[in-house]
């Protein structure tokens, strides 16, 4: 099955007049959402796997299958029920889905294993419908609050948690949504996965990182909470809010960034000085 210029030109026109509203809106959650200002750097770095692997995927034999057919109409039936039932999520994942019929169909599913990387990875530009944000944030700020309750005892900070609120001494820690640690989750997450496919060879140290992300976000944001504790009894319960509530975010983000570094050049260590090892046994 060919395609034709022209009939790949009027797919695109249709693309565009299907999708431009749900991508414009995507593309302005991104700049106003903070949680997921992280994805407008997923489509890019998509392209850019995608240019590094051009000749491996022009090499790849072309088999077009009329399945591809089934996953276009399925992803039409998503995004009309994303559109009448406003529910954004549906609507966006309906474009991705629409992508790999429109692969299949007309260039088969070598092509599509072949760029499954990509394509998959484009999930993550897309943000979490609002119910199961919610299922994730709340748990997050309760670890949060627990982590730090238990941590500022050992600093001299009485503490007395009731759920996500911590009653300190001289004034009360609110362990809100975005103290919840989602934000740089779903950021350093993010940043494994393009570290891990641009530093690393091995596949399972790949996804040895993007597992490990995910502690130490968690711990990096309780050590945020414990910081911003001590910032209140020691200092200032104004210092909570504002600049120096941002800053401690920055800074956390840093050490998230160090610590992931600092695990994926102790498991390369290790792995490159297995072989030595067992040789000389």
């Amino acid at each position: 099955m060919g395609l034709p210029t022209w009939q790949g030109l009027a797919l695109l026109v249709l693309l565009v007049l299907l999708y431009a509203g749900i991508f414009a809106r995507l593309c302005t959650q991104w700049v106003s959402d903070k949680n997921f200002q992280h994805g407008g750097i997923v489509p890019i770095f998509a392209a850019f796997v995608l240019w590094k692997t051009r000749d491996r995927l022009k090499a790849v034999p072309r088999s077009p299958s009329w399945s591809g057919l089934a996953i276009i109409i399925g992803s039409l039936l998503l995004l009309m029920l994303g559109e009448f039932g406003a529910e954004l999520f549906l609507a966006r994942v309906s474009l991705l889905f629409m992508i790999a019929g429109l692969v299949v169909l007309f260039h088969g599913w070598p092509l599509l294993r072949a760029a499954f990387f990509p394509w998959a990875f484009l999930f993550l530009m897309i943000p979490i419908p609002v119910i199961i944000f919610q299922k994730i944030t709340f748990p997050l700020q309760l670890l949060a609050s627990r982590i730090a309750s238990e941590t500022l005892p050992l600093l001299g900070v009485v503490v007395l948690r009731e759920g996500n609120v911590m009653r300190l001494p001289h004034s009360s820690l609110d362990v809100v949504n975005a103290c919840s640690g989602i934000r740089s989750l779903l950021t350093l997450v993010t940043v494994a996965i393009i570290y891990g496919y641009l530093l690393e060879k091995e596949k399972w140290i790949r996804v040895l990182l993007v597992v490990a992300a995910i502690p130490i976000a968690v711990i990096a944001n309780s050590f945020r909470v414990v910081g911003t504790g001590l910032l209140v009894e020691y200092w200032d319960p104004a210092k909570a809010e504002g600049f120096f509530h941002s800053f401690e975010g920055w800074l956390i983000y840093v050490v998230s960034l160090a610590l992931l570094f600092a695990f994926h050049s102790l498991v390369s260590t290790l792995w490159k000085r297995l072989p030595r090892q067992r040789s000389a046994a």
